[in-house]
């Protein structure tokens, strides 16, 4: 998110009820700072949530025009809290759901628009462009993020299940996200950084997908990630 000012995307007079869902309630401070100003955006934070139990609660509640829900939550993730809502989703004008996600796995990304989720953009998107997004998925239309609607078109057109990985099955969300930087030449720091934890909760999760790999290093975990085109 920058820190640029957000200009209106709304028409005038119209507003969009909103859920945060993420497990970082400095993300989520953040964005309600950013797009929450009603008078300004158009967008009005109805409710935060940071795992999935909380989720399914605030959202029944409040029934939202727009979930903003983060991939990996304390819970099940966001798909589980997609399964619980998905009576919310069906009823005319429901509960639409856009996945905010530091991620941009495929996995990730096909995963929760399976379980019913609108769109995904992932944490480095603009205020302006959040809040587009948001009113683009109230009114019923897709949103996703540069190239990532590429992996949906892919996965909805591919007429084969792809072949289940043993090996990164092992790994919880957490672990793949950190894999992933790490074979994309992140220093521990700047994962800590991007995934909002500390340096030695990113070392304790680099220790365990090299055990759970069987790898020595850092090196032959980039190599492994490569060779699965998971960098």
């Amino acid at each position: 998110m920058t820190e640029s000012g957000v200009e209106t995307a709304a028409e005038p007079g119209r507003t969009a009820r909103v859920v945060l869902v993420d497990d970082h309630r400095m993300f989520r401070t953040g964005v309600r700072a950013e797009i929450g100003r009603t008078e300004t955006t158009g967008i009005d934070v109805v409710g935060e949530a940071d795992d999935v139990e909380s989720a399914v609660q605030v959202v029944a509640e409040t029934r939202p025009d727009v979930v903003l829900l983060d991939v990996h939550l304390p819970g099940g993730g966001g798909v589980e809290v997609l399964r619980r809502s998905a009576p919310l989703m069906g009823e005319s004008g429901g509960v639409r759901f856009l996945a905010l996600s530091v991620s941009d796995a495929a996995e990730d990304v096909i995963g929760v628009i399976r379980g019913g989720a609108r769109g995904y953009v992932t944490k480095t998107i603009t205020g302006t462009d959040l809040v587009n997004a948001i009113f683009r998925i109230a009114d019923g239309d897709a949103v996703f993020s540069p190239r990532l609607a590429g992996f949906v078109l892919d996965a909805f057109a591919a007429t084969d299940t792809p072949p289940v990985d043993e090996d990164l099955d092992r790994l919880t969300q957490r672990e793949r996200e950190v894999l992933r930087l790490i074979a994309r030449g992140y220093a521990y720091k700047e994962i800590a950084k991007q995934l909002f934890i500390s340096v030695k909760t990113v070392e304790s999760h680099v220790s365990a997908v090299l055990r759970k790999l069987q790898l020595s290093n850092r090196h032959e975990l980039t190599r492994w990630a490569a060779a699965r085109r998971l960098v």
